[in-house]
């Protein structure tokens, strides 16, 4: 076993013999890099907590219940990723980053992977991931288009009032939420915003993610921005269905106003 799994399997023991305490508990699973076989020293580890009774998005009884599993120094929920139902916690002196969904039988029906079971009562959860599918949200180009030229005025405006921090900012937001998501779809994985962008993306497409990358200096932002425009629209027009409605008049509108920064 790697030197770097041991917190991982000593946590994982751990909160096991604390759940198997609780009746109503129903099993306890890993998703992420544990589930896919890509846990490295600088993984974290996400954990599905299915109990009978409804514990989330209680945030007293989320923390309660994750203090059981190990020494807790920190915790918060997820409404910033607009998921409640999840705790993110750092446990030990190990500082082992675990995050926590709590969920019902119901609730784990829907799922964005099939996570690994590590326990359960009456193979309660391997029957539910038997009788269901993991679905991961689909990418909606529809969605980035009705945004993307707003978002790129938007981006305009702030290099224009000098609000350089802002709009460094501002591109990021809009490279995690639609650049990013789309070249992984390029290449055939996942829409995680610019997650393990380093080892999906090939050399071309990262040589370009990196010209949207901005320093507080005008004309890099401007230059940022035209990057980020020409990878959307290239992006776009290849891998968009042939449902998808492009807004000429949004972008040749706004093309035009950046061409005056």
């Amino acid at each position: 076993m790697q030197p770097y799994l041991q917190p991982f399997r000593a946590f994982i023991t751990q909160a096991i013999e604390s759940i198997q305490q609780d009746p109503d508990a129903v099993g306890l699973a890993a998703g992420g890099s544990w589930a896919s076989g890509e846990v490295d020293a600088y993984s974290d580890l996400d954990l599905v907590l299915v109990t009978n009774q409804k514990i989330a998005p209680d945030l007293e009884r989320m923390q309660e219940y994750a203090a059981r599993l190990g020494a807790m120094l920190a915790s918060f929920r997820g409404d910033h990723v607009g998921e409640p139902r999840l705790l993110i916690a750092l446990y030990g002196a190990s500082l082992l980053h675990v995050d926590i969904k709590f969920l019902t039988p119901e609730e784990f029906h829907n799922r964005v992977e099939d996570p690994i079971v590590l326990w359960e009562r009456d193979e309660l959860l391997t029957n539910i991931i038997r009788q269901s599918s993991a679905q991961y949200p689909p990418f909606d180009f529809q969605w980035a288009e009705d945004r993307f030229w707003i978002w790129a005025h938007y981006a305009a405006l702030k290099i224009g009032r000098g609000e350089y921090f802002e709009a460094i900012d501002f591109l990021a937001f809009v490279r995690n939420a639609v650049i990013g998501p789309m070249l992984h779809l390029k290449n055939a994985s996942l829409p995680r915003g610019v997650r393990r962008a380093e080892v999906t993306f090939g050399i071309a497409e990262l040589a370009q993610l990196r010209k949207t990358v901005a320093t507080p200096d005008r004309d890099i932002l401007v230059s940022s921005l035209w990057e980020v425009v020409y990878l959307y629209e290239s992006l776009r027009d290849t891998l968009a269905p042939a449902t998808f409605q492009k807004n000429s008049d949004a972008q040749l509108a706004v093309s035009r106003y950046v061409a005056t920064l």
